[in-house]
């Protein structure tokens, strides 16, 4: 079925999370790579820790959080500086080269983001990456004081769209992130980038693509 709408997940899907690497690496040359999947990691998995705690902090804080235990983990000195820089990064990640072409040619369709991302941290990236004026709703789950997959930041999409689940096609690059969005029952379309093997959650998605690039032939546009 052809999905009334589309809802695209921000980091790692729309912006590109290991943009970081550059200014990593001019702080501690050499090990921009390794921090920036360490702190990718680490983000992640503080989410899911804080929404099992029920102690939300937003995403900016998260990703700080998350930043200092990966430094502390690779032995790397963490000033101010440092921190700021850093920081000041992820909030203008880079987007994925086919992004800006892929979004306009699907500008027949309402456009969503559906993120972990903070407003504050949502905006500038998205101005940064002239995607502004692409997507009309931007959705945070600072609306549910949770995070991704909970069902209630699922739903945020449902109440905004004023659709059912199965007529909101949601995109993510994120293999957990596709899971928990088809267990809420929306049409998905994983962006498997690196050919990652599907994860073993009792559920698949619908579509499987390689590149943001792809979507428009499968959806019609």
């Amino acid at each position: 079925m052809r999905p009334a709408a589309l809802v695209f997940d921000a980091y790692g899907t729309l912006f590109d999370v290991h943009a970081v690497v550059a200014v990593a690496d001019e702080l501690w040359p050499g090990r921009g790579s390794e921090l920036s999947r360490a702190w990718r990691a680490k983000q992640l998995e503080y989410t899911w820790l804080r929404a099992l705690m029920d102690r939300y902090e937003d995403f900016a804080a998260v990703t700080e959080a998350a930043l200092r235990h990966s430094c502390a983990a690779l032995a790397l000195d963490l000033g101010p500086v440092h921190i700021a820089r850093l920081m000041d990064a992820y909030r203008r990640l880079t987007p994925f080269p086919d992004v800006a072409a892929t979004l306009d040619r699907l500008k027949a369709f309402r456009l969503a983001i559906l993120s972990n991302g903070s407003p504050a941290m949502l905006e500038p990236a998205m101005f940064n990456a002239g995607l502004d004026g692409r997507i009309r709703d931007v959705l945070s789950v600072d609306a549910v004081r949770t995070y991704k997959p909970s069902p209630r930041v699922y739903r945020l999409a449902v109440d905004r769209l004023g659709l059912p689940a199965k007529a909101i096609g949601f995109v993510s690059s994120n293999g957990w992130d596709a899971a928990g969005a088809k267990a809420f029952g929306f049409t998905v379309f994983w962006i498997n980038r690196n050919g990652a093997p599907l994860e073993e959650l009792g559920v698949r998605p619908d579509h499987v693509i390689e590149t943001l690039a792809d979507l428009p032939a499968l959806v019609g546009a």
